[in-house]
């Protein structure tokens, strides 16, 4: 029986190996973390993300798990409205949308979803891939060696595959110059409640600071703030002691904020980056979602990327007959290439002063923020949002730091 590895254990690379094990594939996930990911911020169900979760019979099961959301507001430093934008703007396809899930609830759907045929290896990865002429021999970082019929890197921005394979990240990775820093934050006595709403308060600087809404009580926090490197991540402390220099004079409740950041165990801190990778494919070895085209969070299509791309790669496979005939797999790769790199190459196409509306720099650009708002619902702007929204309707979530 054709035998796959699937690196990465997220959105991705749990969404490929469900729809290859449904087509006959037996699949193995090495994922690095000791478990199930957690965190990440909401993601919603328009477009893309909406049909592939449909067509894999796992829609309802996200729809039963939506977060009511009353909309997103820009707030100042005493937690004033500047601007907002209620979930019923533009029909539903504003800043917040009408169907929204955490992306912890995503992802524990599509995890359970898989049937004995798929196999998680968690704290495992790859440490050599090296193809045989049939296939990839994978020598895992525990000191297995076993081969498979096609390997795909799904490992996210900082892909292990694709340094072997491709070459180190600092030749793909394009930095936005933001970093974000997310955590769940679980409401104590004396945490002020958010009543549905989506705050965002703006620092100058280029510093961000947010707060959306959970389950039971549950915010997910957001900071933002201008940086193009980072300490290494084992180094912890020094990644706190970052954000707690440079948010140091940000008010509202950012100081709440950087307690909890320490005791969540959910915390992640990474640069907001887009990865221009020229070819996907080499062989039976192929790179999936953020691992080959990330657009960065600000794109708002991380997770719609991740679920198409799964199921224009399976897809792919199965049109050339695999998994009862693999000869026919390195074509399927270069046609999964051809069909989602369009996708992929306009989804990071951002639209102008994105990076300056997610973290203005000044008092005036914050201000401008929300004057600008407030003016797309205006009654004279909204037939040219909607006109903008109908051109990247298809497969847009909210991933805002997911």
């Amino acid at each position: 029986m054709a035998h796959a590895l699937v690196v990465g254990g997220g959105i991705a690379g749990d969404t490929l190996a469900l729809l290859m094990e449904r087509d006959g594939w037996t699949v193995t996930v090495a994922e690095i973390a000791p478990a199930l990911r957690t965190g990440g911020q909401t993601v919603d169900l328009r477009g893309d993300s909406r049909e592939v979760l449909e067509r894999a019979g796992l829609l309802r099961q996200a729809l039963d798990r939506l977060i009511p959301q009353r909309g997103a507001a820009w707030i100042d430093a005493r937690g004033r409205r500047l601007a907002e934008m209620p979930v019923e703007a533009f029909d539903g396809r504003g800043y917040v949308s009408r169907e929204e899930l955490s992306r912890t609830d995503l992802a524990r759907i599509l995890h359970e979803a898989a049937g004995p045929g798929v196999t998680h290896r968690f704290g495992e990865t790859v440490d050599a891939l090296e193809d045989t002429g049939t296939g990839v021999l994978a020598r895992f970082r525990g000191g297995m060696e076993e081969e498979f019929d096609l390997v795909v890197g799904a490992d996210g921005a900082h892909s292990r595959v694709r340094a072997l394979r491709f070459g180190p990240k600092a030749r793909y990775r394009r930095p936005l110059g933001l970093a974000h820093a997310w955590f769940t934050l679980t409401e104590r006595a004396g945490t002020p409640p958010l009543d549905g709403w989506f705050l965002i308060h703006n620092a100058p600087g280029r510093r961000g600071v947010s707060a959306r809404p959970g389950h039971a009580g549950e915010q997910e926090i957001g900071l933002t703030f201008a940086a193009d490197t980072l300490p290494p991540r084992r180094d912890r402390e020094a990644r706190f002691a970052l954000l707690e220099r440079t948010f140091a004079d940000v008010g509202w409740r950012t100081a709440e904020f950087l307690d909890a950041a320490r005791q969540a165990d959910d915390f992640a801190l990474d640069t907001f980056d887009q990865v221009h990778v020229p070819r996907w494919h080499a062989g039976r070895t192929v790179l999936l979602g953020d691992s080959a085209w990330c657009a960065s969070p600000l794109s708002g299509l991380g997770t719609a990327l991740a679920l198409r791309g799964a199921a224009e790669l399976a897809a792919a496979l199965r049109a050339v007959g695999a998994p009862a005939d693999t000869a026919g797999v390195p074509s399927a790769l270069a046609a999964f290439e051809r069909t989602m790199r369009p996708r992929a190459t306009s989804a990071r196409q951002l639209p102008p002063g994105r990076v300056a509306s997610m973290a203005p720099k000044s008092a005036l650009g914050i201000r401008a923020n929300a004057l600008a708002m407030r003016a797309l619902q205006s009654k004279a702007a909204r037939p040219l949002v909607h006109r903008a929204l109908a051109g990247t309707e298809h497969g847009r979530t909210a991933d805002r730091g997911a």
